[in-house]
């Protein structure tokens, strides 16, 4: 299926986590150009774009999103290699691995959750809403990656809610309304994923029992892969499948409800053996 994403350049942060790698990938697929972002893995990020060919379609650059100087920088270089950027996917972020009660959580910790996950995309759209300004468009598009932790609260990840629900709800409302200044068919979206096979959610997800718990919360009672959320984010970047859609949160959760569906006896071993069969 063409996305008419072809020619289109597309900056996707957090480009070597699992769910930026995916997006990559598809983009790629449709024969995109690509800016990637990334930060502490610029080696991983390195590794993995060998098997791409086309180089000339694909533009790595190291950025700490958390500095102004650095994302400026990023989008320079971004423009001055691949011109015009069109879409921007703001995937970027960090889960802090320890679930501590807001009693507990130092100034620190939430600080920095706050900076890469809510600043961090703060600082993107800002200048991603200037090179619109440079380039002027009728078309345009961001995706915010929000999570369930922003609907349904998460105990123990209070810097990580906070973030979530502040994307899928305040700035992708505000955003869409901004955009449009800029490019005047411009959207803004976010897709929220759930549970999903990624490094940052592997140690649960190792846990047959903890995947049981997960289970009883979702009708589908299977967890989300990577091209699960690429493929989300790619529909909300093509302006010919989601063009009349702004301000949306796209759910990519199995239809998760914040309360149990089901008993334990009733995610079966069948469940259990084919998720720990395909992993």
């Amino acid at each position: 299926m063409d996305l008419q994403l072809k020619g289109k350049h597309i900056l996707v942060t957090g480009a070597s986590g699992g769910i930026g790698r995916a997006i990559v990938k598809l983009l790629y697929e449709e024969r995109a150009s690509i800016t990637l972002q990334v930060f502490q893995n610029i080696d991983g990020a390195r590794n993995f774009l060998l098997e791409y060919k086309e180089k000339e379609r694909i533009n790595l650059v190291k950025a700490d999103l958390r500095k102004e100087a650095d994302v400026s920088n990023l989008f320079a270089i971004a423009n001055e290699k691949l011109g015009r950027i069109d879409g921007l996917v703001a995937n970027a972020g960090i889960w802090p691995n320890e679930a501590k009660f807001t009693s507990e959580l130092s100034l620190e910790q939430w600080n920095n959750t706050l900076n890469v996950n809510l600043t961090g995309v703060f600082l993107c759209v800002k200048e991603f809403f200037k090179n619109l300004q440079e380039y002027p468009e009728n078309q345009a598009s961001i995706v915010l990656i929000g999570s369930t932790a922003g609907l349904f609260g998460e105990a123990g990840h209070a810097d990580y809610s906070a973030t979530k629900s502040a994307l899928m709800y305040g700035l992708t409302k505000t955003w869409k309304n901004e955009i449009v200044h800029f490019a005047s068919e411009g959207r803004v979206n976010t897709v929220a994923p759930g549970w999903t096979y990624t490094p940052m959610a592997e140690g649960s997800l190792k846990n047959k029992e903890e995947v049981k718990n997960i289970l009883q919360t979702i009708p589908l009672r299977k967890i989300a892969s990577v091209d699960d959320i690429a493929s989300a984010v790619l529909f909300l970047l093509s302006d010919k499948f989601s063009g009349h859609i702004s301000g949306e949160t796209l759910m990519v959760d199995g239809g998760m409800e914040g309360r149990r569906l089901f008993n334990k006896d009733q995610i079966s071993m069948d469940f259990l053996k084919k998720l720990f069969k395909d992993k």
